[in-house]
């Protein structure tokens, strides 16, 4: 043993306490690591930072701004609409079919991509089930990486391992010759999760929630959330009445949002809007409220009603806060007195005046300026009231800055960038050229493009590969492998198998999948041609087993779904740990069954 390996070694037992105990956060452990081995001279100065522009940072900042730019077009809120559809708001059902979609995606492109195209859908799921975000997002990227053994371009490892295979004169495998033990995989990992889920994953989000500014808005005004939809029938004794005579604030605590009159949409209809049969009133308050105001008036519950929410609310209007701006010429004016719902087709939920808070009786309040009035409408109407000079809107339109048009385009630059990779580009340039394409095409601008990324990743996964790299310039990954090798060397086939995907796993831990695949298969082509083993079956189990990155997260795939999931060290260790020994039973048997 030289006294690089030693050092070496000091460092990796280092790195795997502060990883273990979470002494430390994890990108500040990655820091101290990545400095340890170029002020103890494992690497040179340059090579200490050469993380930063490694394939696997540049590919992550790549996928956090081409993800981005898919949630900023709407895409992903219909298709979170469609598999909570299909989910029915059931935990195991929606694991099951994201996981499976994006495992079977995995197959075909890079599992990093397809993570980062799935995970703002994930978000928005969570939100409208209620459904912890760790609890859904852990089982996603799981699925994404097992995915990744469905083929031989599911993974780096996989597609590199047909060239060193024919570096050592063997035949290479076919497009599909690892499926049967991808599928096994998938299955097993998704089965996991079913079975085990609710014991190995986090039972809430121990993080501060971030919120968006709709969220915002509804929790510091206490806002209702609910909208309830009622037609109006024949019989009903509403039939011709003027919404002032009906007094949904006074006596019922409703605001009426809207009102549909067969595909047209009528928001804050004005105080004289005829109500008669045949049309949909969108009423906003709690269900207690709702259901004896339809009864008094013997309204009929819309059968539509979650499409009636999405169309009137969600997508196309919202909640806003505007102040009455100094020297306004609405100031000294009442609500009633300027027709507001006329004028502005919005519907004013809750009026502020200095310190009183009026959410019922306000509309002959002379308005002040300084005036907070909370109202909801269209996002165009909130967006023109924005641009009154007697007015000053102070929420964020953040559903307005969707850019819906620019969805194909998006679509576009995200396959584009995939379908580059297989062409032969590094799998960086590649991604990179998608989001820079997506910059250039005005589906976002370079100011989101920075605020998309999330730096603490860049530095987890900078600052662990120098690690990987002394490993390898060292000698210390080639003495581990030597060692492991010469104990297990004479053993049963299956321990050999088991030593061989131990070895492979640890590997890809600390260092990158695709050099633990270069460093392992070249040793078990010698062994298996010295014990009598399938050199070709020993080398696909590196190459499947240098994807069991599960117990830490260094894997691509985990270290960007950390910070969205909310995850600890001790989370990925919890569900990680029994899932990496699954995989080598899995891995370890199907070659056996196949090779041995």
């Amino acid at each position: 043993m030289t006294p690089e390996i030693l050092l070496a070694l000091i460092v990796l037992a280092a790195t795997v306490i502060l990883f273990v105990t979470g002494i430390f956060r994890i990108d500040v452990s990655a820091i101290i690591i990545m400095l340890a081995v170029g002020l103890l001279g494992l690497v040179n100065p340059l090579q200490t930072f050469s993380g930063f522009g490694s394939n696997a940072v540049i590919s992550i900042i790549a996928v956090m701004i081409l993800g981005y730019g898919i949630d900023r077009t709407g895409i992903m809120i219909v298709i979170a609409r469609k598999i909570t559809d299909l989910g029915e708001s059931g935990e195991k059902r929606i694991t099951a079919i994201i996981s499976s979609v994006v495992g079977i995606m995995s197959a075909f492109m890079q599992n990093i991509g397809s993570v980062a195209l799935f995970l703002p859908a994930i978000l928005r799921i969570s939100e409208k089930t209620k459904i912890p975000k760790s609890r859904l997002i852990m089982p996603m990227g799981f699925a994404a990486i097992l995915g990744g053994t469905l083929s031989m371009v599911g993974s780096s490892p996989l597609i590199l391992l047909n060239d060193l295979l024919e570096q050592g004169q063997l035949e290479p495998f076919g497009f599909f010759a690892v499926t049967p033990i991808g599928i096994v995989l998938l299955l097993t990992g998704i089965s996991y999760f079913l079975l085990l889920g609710r014991f190995v994953l986090p039972g809430k989000d121990d993080t501060p929630k971030s919120y968006r500014p709709q969220e915002e808005l509804i929790n510091s005004w206490n806002l209702p959330e609910n909208m309830h939809h009622y037609l109006i029938p024949g019989g009903s004794r509403i039939n011709g009445l003027k919404r002032e005579e009906v007094a949904l604030k006074t006596k019922y605590s409703l605001y009426l949002l809207a009102i549909t009159d067969e595909n047209d949409i009528i928001y804050a209809p004005w105080r004289y809007s005829i109500l008669s049969a045949g049309q949909v009133l969108t009423l906003l308050g709690n269900n207690e409220d709702a259901e004896k105001f339809a009864k008094d008036y013997g309204l009929i519950k819309s059968l539509n009603q979650q499409k009636l929410t999405e169309k009137i609310g969600e997508e196309n209007a919202g909640f806003a806060e505007i102040i009455i701006r100094p020297r306004s010429k609405l100031i000294g004016k009442t609500i009633r007195e300027i027709s507001f719902r006329k004028n502005y087709s919005l519907e004013i939920i809750i009026l502020l005046s200095e310190k009183d808070e009026k959410r019922k009786e306000f509309s002959d309040i002379p308005l002040k300026t300084g005036d907070t009035l909370v109202v909801y409408g269209p996002w165009n109407r909130i967006e023109a009231i924005g641009k009154d000079p007697d007015f000053v809107l102070i929420t964020p339109l953040e559903e307005k800055g969707l850019k819906r048009d620019k969805g194909p385009v998006a679509v576009l630059c995200f396959i584009g960038g995939i379908m580059l990779s297989f062409t032969g580009l590094p799998i960086s340039l590649a991604l990179l050229t998608g989001a820079i394409a997506m910059v250039l095409l005005g589906v976002i601008d370079i100011d989101e493009a920075y605020r998309a990324i999330d730096w603490r990743i860049v530095f987890l996964l900078a600052g662990l590969i120098p690690l990987g790299l002394a490993m390898d310039q060292t000698g210390t990954a080639a003495y581990i492998a030597d060692i492991i090798i010469n104990v297990t060397g004479q053993s049963h086939s299956l321990i050999i198998l088991f030593a061989i995907a131990i070895l492979a796993t640890f590997f890809s831990l600390f260092m990158s999948n695709v050099a633990a695949t270069v460093l392992l298969v070249p040793l078990v082509i010698i062994i298996g041609e010295s014990t009598g083993l399938d050199p070709r079956g020993l080398a696909l189990l590196v190459a499947v087993c240098a994807s069991n990155s599960f117990i830490l997260p260094t894997h691509q795939v985990n270290a960007f779904l950390m910070n969205p999931g909310g995850y600890s060290n001790s989370d990925y260790m919890r569900a990680g740990g029994l899932m990496t020994i699954l995989f080598l039973f899995v891995a370890v048997g199907m070659i056996y069954i196949f090779f041995i």
